[in-house]
C-alpha cells in the first residue's frame, strides 16, 4: 500500500521506518523537501526506499495518510496538503494541539481544547476525508510496537466518525501488532478532546519516570 505520512520528526521516521519493514511504500511529507533530506542525511541512508515529498505530493501519493506534524503547525500541513489530495481517503490523525511557547511541560493549545479538538477542526477542514483519531495518548515507540511493555496489553483508544474507516484503521493497527482488545472505541471525533487532553498528565508520568516506556490501562 501506499502510504503518506505528513511531519518528518521522531514519530514520522519511525512510522516510516516500520512501515517500510512490513512492505508499504512510504513517502514522507515536508514543507522542504531537499533542507529535509540533508537534515535526516542519515535516516536515509539507513532507509533508502522511503520517498520524500512536499505535504501536497504525499498527500495525494498515499492511499492511507498519517498525519504527525506538530501540533502548533498541524493546521497549516492539513491546508498545504490540500483538500482534494485527501478526498476520500482515511486520514490517521496522531497529532496533539501542544503549545510550547512557554517551555515544558507544554499546555494544549487554547481554541484546540475543551470544547474543540485537532481531530475535529482537521475533520471540518476535510469535510470529505475519513479522519480517524488514535495512537496520540503514548510514546512513538509503543504506537509502532506495542509488545514492548506488558505484552500489549494496554490501551489504545481510537474515534472518529466513520465505521467503516475505523474499522481501516483498527485492521491497520492490528498489522503494527495491536491486539483488538487492547482498542478502546470512544466514538464519533469528538472524542479526540479526551484523547488530546491526556497529554498533560501523560507529559508528568514521562517526567516523573524519565521514561516513554509506559502506558495505560483500563481495569474494570
Amino acid at each position: 500500500m501506499n502510504i503518506a505520512i505528513l511531519g518528518t520528526g521522531g514519530v514520522g521516521q519511525a512510522f516510516a521506518t516500520r512501515l517500510q519493514g512490513l512492505g508499504h511504500d512510504i513517502m514522507l511529507g515536508t514543507r522542504e523537501v531537499q533542507s529535509t533530506k540533508t537534515r535526516l542525511a542519515d535516516f536515509i541512508s539507513k532507509n533508502p526506499e522511503v520517498k520524500f515529498g512536499t505535504f501536497t505530493e504525499a498527500a495525494a501519493f498515499g492511499e492511507l495518510v498519517i498525519h504527525v506534524s506538530k501540533g502548533a503547525t498541524a493546521v497549516e500541513v492539513i491546508k498545504s496538503a490540500g483538500e482534494k489530495n485527501l478526498r476520500g481517503k482515511v486520514l490517521i490523525d496522531i497529532t496533539n494541539p501542544l503549545d510550547f511557547s512557554k517551555g515544558m511541560p507544554p499546555s494544549l493549545i487554547p481554541e484546540l481544547s475543551n470544547t474543540n479538538s485537532l481531530g475535529e477542526e482537521t475533520q471540518r477542514l476535510l469535510p470529505n476525508t475519513k479522519v480517524v483519531k488514535t495512537l496520540n495518548t503514548m510514546w512513538n515507540g509503543l504506537m509502532i510496537n506495542p509488545s514492548l511493555i506488558n505484552n500489549g496489553d494496554h490501551v489504545n483508544y481510537i474515534c472518529g466518525n466513520d465505521a467503516d474507516a475505523k474499522n481501516t484503521v483498527k485492521k491497520f493497527l492490528n498489522e503494527l501488532g495491536w491486539k483488538n482488545e487492547s482498542l478502546l472505541d470512544l466514538g464519533d471525533i469528538t472524542a479526540a478532546r479526551a484523547t488530546e487532553a491526556t497529554l498533560p498528565i501523560w507529559l508528568r508520568v514521562y517526567g516523573a519516570k524519565q521514561s516513554g516506556a509506559f502506558n495505560f490501562k483500563i481495569v474494570s
